[in-house]
């Protein structure tokens, strides 16, 4: 049986998602109060492998997780998720919510809370904001406060597993809001077939040549190699120095790829491959 770990406690999106990417395998899981305590967990093989948020659709990149995947460790990503997401005002539960204008406090992760701006600020402009590593400690929180007049921002699980009851469904500010969670860890796992591959690549420019990322762009684009995603994080080794993160709407072959990376490099590039594996996007049903 394998060993999974995800950003805890139980209830997060992140075990929604390790849940449904695994649903094939016989796998026990583990939840964790911190992305980078999940991933040092796979790191050290204290479990077999991590699944960690990567990139939500309406807040961007989740910084954390990249950077320690750059900079602390080797551990390839071997599938990806895409999960929709849903975002609740949770309660603690009683015959009736509390009205929005009872609320004092508003719990859950920052990205959460983004993801919900517009519906905060109409509705709920008198509640203070409290960040928590995950919306599930939020709601863990909120439903072991019920004397507080807080609320939560979680997901539909959080009803099942605290004592929680909706005050509003659905609050995020945008319908189309995915999140994308990585499978990361340092051994062969079997996964189901899936219909898009991806390749993810690190590059890192020479700092004494002009116009380079120009050229790392051109060594895709005359091969006619889809590039879905291009980001900068910085190197940490003074302003200005970045690494690019590229993400490449095919598998690694025997041709292309190998040829464009040798492109890259007689420029003095370095490329770092992130890993080559199956995407997953999972659909909204009613």
């Amino acid at each position: 049986m394998k060993k999974f770990a995800f950003l805890g406690p139980r209830g997060t999106f992140s075990e929604e998602a390790a849940r449904l990417m695994t649903a094939h395998l016989e796998a026990s899981y583990y939840p964790y109060p911190t992305i980078i305590d999940a991933l040092k967990a796979a790191a050290s093989e204290e479990v077999d492998f991590g699944i960690v948020p990567l990139e939500n659709s309406i807040e961007g990149t989740v910084n954390l997780t990249l950077d320690w995947l750059i900079n602390e460790v080797e551990m390839p990503i071997l599938a990806e998720l895409a999960l929709p997401i849903s975002q609740h005002l949770l309660v603690a539960r009683n015959e009736v919510p509390l009205p929005f204008s009872a609320i004092t406090k508003v719990l859950s992760h920052p990205h959460a809370v983004a993801q919900c701006h517009r519906f905060l600020k109409e509705h709920l402009p008198q509640a203070e904001i409290e960040y928590t590593n995950s919306t599930a400690l939020a709601a863990q929180m909120v439903g072991s406060h019920p004397e507080e007049r807080w609320a939560a921002i979680g997901n539909r699980l959080n009803t099942e597993i605290y004592p929680l009851m909706f005050a509003q469904q659905n609050i995020q500010d945008y319908s189309n809001n995915y999140t994308r969670f990585v499978l990361v860890g340092k051994q062969q796992i079997s996964l189901l077939p899936s219909d898009v591959e991806k390749t993810t690549i690190l590059v890192t420019l020479p700092e004494d040549f002009p116009g380079a990322l120009h050229q790392v762009l051109a060594a895709f684009a005359w091969r006619k190699i889809n590039l879905s995603r291009i980001e900068s994080r910085p190197t940490k080794k003074g302003l200005g120095s970045y690494y690019f993160v590229i993400d490449i709407e095919q598998k690694m072959d025997d041709v292309l790829l190998p040829g464009a990376f040798a492109e890259i490099e007689a420029l003095g590039c370095q490329v770092r491959p992130l890993g080559t594996y199956p995407r997953y996007i999972h659909m909204i049903t009613c």
